[in-house]
């Protein structure tokens, strides 16, 4: 005798329903800007994969014919946060301008970025905090993806005898670690200090002769 468990019958709802008119024209993207609403809403404790779907008017089926799971959901709204800093970051480290120059503005343009998210959206901000504890193996991946970034100008500085450094890469780290109150969101609290930008200076004084030629 065949026995209906819960994963047949969730089988079954998920992939055997026919699709809606809505469902049809549903993609990944749009899920990701419906679970960025419902996360601003309920917060990531209370959002659940029913919410985004209902945000959407489909069945909760046609969400897990993109996403395998809640999980897989919620890292993929975290790296889509993290990766629309991309852009701003890759324009600054590509400019033909001295290494110093733009790894400071690099450095800057992260901080900023960090910090007008919190000021914008400081609900949405913690949502997505919470959510990247979780998502470990996505902001590690951001976390590389900033240290090639700045290792690139740092050997760049070095062929070009602006910087010494034995080991870029290294120095990256050391870079982003001096700098990660600034910009990791775990010292978010201390980014409203009104001399918040005097710190990230003295910051950047002690960085730059730690990597200067002269």
């Amino acid at each position: 005798m065949f026995v209906l468990t819960d994963i047949v019958i969730c089988y079954l709802i998920c992939y055997t329903q026919p699709m809606s008119e809505t469902a049809t024209g549903l993609t990944r993207e749009k899920i990701l800007d419906a679970a960025e609403d419902v996360l601003r809403r309920f917060g990531p404790s209370k959002a659940t994969v029913v919410d985004v779907a209902r945000a959407l008017k489909v069945s909760h089926g046609s969400v897990y014919r993109h996403f395998a799971g809640k999980a897989e959901l919620r890292d993929a709204v975290v790296e889509i946060w993290l990766s629309r800093m991309n852009g701003p970051l890759e324009a600054v480290a590509a400019e033909d301008t001295p290494a110093s120059e733009r790894l400071h503005r690099w450095l800057t343009a992260l901080m900023r970025m960090k910090r007008q998210r919190l000021f914008d959206d400081p609900e949405l901000f913690a949502a997505y905090c919470a959510l990247a504890q979780e998502a470990r193996a996505v902001v590690g991946e951001h976390v590389e993806y900033l240290t090639v970034q700045v290792t690139q100008m740092i050997r760049q500085g070095v062929a070009l005898e602006e910087f010494e450094a034995a080991d870029p890469a290294a120095a990256a780290r050391g870079v982003l670690v001096a700098t990660s109150p600034f910009h990791n969101p775990v010292s978010s609290a201390e980014w409203t200090r009104p001399d918040i930008d005097t710190l990230f200076d003295e910051v950047w004084a002690i960085i730059l002769r730690g990597l200067s030629n002269k």
